[in-house]
């Protein structure tokens, strides 16, 4: 697995925990070995413009998933044999967001941090929370790999 991390801020994040929790979620949810995906860490200021650009909300959001490929809930996109990776898509993340989320809810920032990453890489792989049934299935997703690095979901 491949996961391209960026972050361009004057504060960027420690990069391998995420990662690491990155790949633990692809690898659970059975992503061809060869597969790739981006993670991105944002200000505030980009995040509103995507989210206004892509959702038609005019502020900024926690996390925000660009899928690339179609990818249902335990079906994530096949490789082709001889074929180009699946390229999943990207994943985008503002922690003065998730940091605010934390506080507001009570959890910790790394917490809600890791949760983003989860969360927003179960949207890349087709899960969703329309319904009740979609959000408690992806919720257990998200207890399961959170838990498998100590970490809770709030």
């Amino acid at each position: 697995m491949t996961v391209m991390f960026v972050d361009d801020r004057d504060d960027p994040l420690p990069a391998a925990p995420l990662v690491r929790l990155a790949e633990i979620v692809l690898k659970g949810e059975t992503v061809p070995s060869h597969a790739e995906v981006g993670l991105t860490i944002v200000d505030a200021a980009e995040m509103e413009q995507l989210n206004r650009a892509h959702m038609g909300k005019t502020r900024p959001t926690d996390v925000l998933s660009f899928p690339l490929e179609d990818a249902a809930p335990g079906k994530p996109p096949a490789a082709s044999p001889g074929g180009p990776p699946p390229l999943l898509g990207d994943v985008v993340i503002c922690p003065q967001i998730v940091r605010d989320h934390a506080d507001d809810e009570g959890s910790t920032f790394d917490d809600e941090l890791a949760l983003m990453v989860v969360h927003g890489l179960l949207h890349l792989l087709g899960y969703d929370h329309v319904d009740d049934a979609d959000a408690e299935r992806m919720e257990a997703r998200e207890r399961t790999y959170l838990a498998a690095v100590g970490r809770r979901r709030r």
